[in-house]
């Protein structure tokens, strides 16, 4: 029986190892010994913060109206944090980091979205604010 790949999975893994890809170009510009093996547990390890703090702070609380931004704002606080953590460089630096993957990101998104490639969100950071 042959194994198909969805396009769901093909597009997770794909916007996965965009994720992986820009977090390792932003680390080996910001900080000293940066290695793709990090890189792609960092991106497993935030896309889980992300999808984890969201659905508990919009799906499980339920929270509506205004307070609907509550979820992605405490998501990008958590983000920021755990790459705190996994670089044990100062908040700077992890702002730093954080700001530089989302915005390689954006950038392959969007010159892939343009050309038909891919749609316009990634897995493992904050979505286009």
């Amino acid at each position: 029986m042959p194994v198909t790949i969805t396009a769901s999975l093909l597009g997770t893994v794909l916007s996965f190892l965009i994720v992986a890809a820009a977090t390792y170009v932003t680390t080996s510009v910001l900080s000293d010994g940066a290695s793709v093996a990090y890189s792609l547990l960092t991106a497993a390890i935030t896309s889980v913060v992300w999808f984890g703090v969201t659905y508990f702070i919009s799906g499980v609380v339920g929270v509506g109206g205004y307070a609907v931004a509550l979820g992605p704002a405490l998501a990008v606080i958590a983000y920021v944090i755990t790459v705190d953590i996994l670089y044990e460089k100062g908040i700077g630096q992890a702002i730093a980091i954080s700001v530089g993957t989302w915005t390689i990101s954006f950038i392959i998104l969007y010159v892939a979205a343009y050309f038909g490639y891919s749609s316009f969100q990634a897995l493992g950071v904050p979505p286009g604010i």
